[in-house]
């Protein structure tokens, strides 16, 4: 049964000029009367009807594409992409003819905000939503995000991810795109275990985020394939799981994580001789902290990334990385938003990740 303007007030108590004027923003309402209303509105999955043309053709014009941090060049890239299919034709005519209107949604990484958003472009029925990046790894925000999916996919919204794997019930999606970052990072500490290195420290993203689980899965498979997370005795000095827990940092997916972490990395485990991080950008606080502590890159200790952003290569030196198609992959997820492409067999697609070996990285001294 479709829930009315007159049942939003009913549950808030409150008249039904209230309520649209709580919705429409377009008139001062006291705050415990606004938060009641909302959670009235939220509690009821009420949809505010937008334009004409919307109601006709159940969507409007409007593409969310949601994203941690667009200040962050993995998602800034991916959202730049998808917009570039987004837009419509393109024939430089100016003219209405197809086109969207995307929407760039800032989540913070904040699993609340991404519920909040689909709410609202669920209002604004939308005719598409790109969600970009990794996911917290929590059963209930998953189960709140699968019923929330649902029930925008029932009303005729694309649903696609970009960057991040599919949630246990995705049946809502029309594609997923995801990253192999457990390959990636398994051929990252491979590269470095060829040249040598043995204790090689790790500066993890946050723990409850997909990304992290898979990059750091990667990266122990390698170790184990290599009998470098064996089991403590006396002839390894008591190094085994719990040795590659002290040798694993986690912080944000940011520089100034990366420099506190690396910071103490060396002080817990100072015969490291490589150091991985979550992302470049973590990399480049890394490179920062190994520096400041008088060692010298890659001579003392090598230091590799993940994503290949483009400072990378411009790094001195230049980094060693995993490189994710970010830019490929976000027009990809666009073209698939849009209808203009077909989904994968399956509706999950995992897109492959390229070692790329740089200046950053080299066998240990001595």
């Amino acid at each position: 049964m479709t829930v009315t303007l007159a049942d939003v007030a009913a549950r808030a108590r409150v008249s039904p000029a209230t309520v649209s004027r709580v919705l429409n923003g377009n008139y001062p309402v006291a705050a415990s009367t606004r938060e009641r209303v909302l959670r009235a509105v939220d509690d009821l999955d009420y949809v505010l009807n937008g334009p004409a043309s919307s109601l006709a053709a159940a969507t409007s014009d409007l593409v969310g594409i949601l994203v941690n941090d667009i200040a962050d060049p993995f998602f800034g890239i991916m959202a730049g992409a998808a917009q570039t299919q987004i837009g419509g034709p393109g024939d430089g005519s100016g003219r209405a003819g197809g086109e969207k209107l995307a929407v760039i949604c800032n989540t913070g990484g904040s699993p609340e905000r991404e519920l909040t958003y689909l709410t609202l472009l669920q209002r604004q029925r939308a005719a598409a939503v790109v969600l970009t990046g990794g996911a917290v790894e929590d059963p209930a925000h998953q189960a709140a995000m699968s019923a929330k999916l649902t029930k925008l996919a029932d009303a005729g919204t694309r649903i696609v991810f970009c960057g991040r794997p599919p949630l246990p019930e995705g049946d809502a999606l029309v594609a997923a795109l995801a990253f192999d970052n457990r390959g990636g990072g398994r051929r990252l500490a491979e590269h470095l275990i060829s040249l040598g290195h043995r204790r090689i420290g790790y500066v993890a993203g946050p723990p409850e985020r997909t990304t992290t689980r898979h990059r750091l899965e990667g990266h122990r498979e390698a170790l184990r394939a290599a009998g470098l997370d064996t089991a403590p005795d006396e002839t390894d000095g008591g190094r085994g799981p719990d040795d590659q827990d002290r040798l694993t940092v986690h912080g944000p997916y940011d520089r100034r994580s990366g420099y506190e972490a690396t910071l103490e990395l060396l002080r817990r485990a100072p015969d490291v001789t490589a150091i991985v991080a979550a992302n470049d950008t973590v990399a480049l606080g890394a490179c920062a902290a190994v520096r400041d502590q008088g060692m010298r890159i890659p001579q003392d200790i090598s230091v590799a990334g993940f994503d290949d952003l483009p400072f990378s290569v411009d790094a001195v030196p230049a980094l060693t990385t995993v490189r994710l198609p970010l830019f490929e992959a976000g027009a990809r997820a666009g073209r698939l938003a849009m209808g203009k492409e077909n989904p994968p067999p399956g509706g999950i697609a995992t897109i492959a990740a390229e070692l790329m070996i740089r200046g950053s990285t080299a066998a240990p001294r001595g």
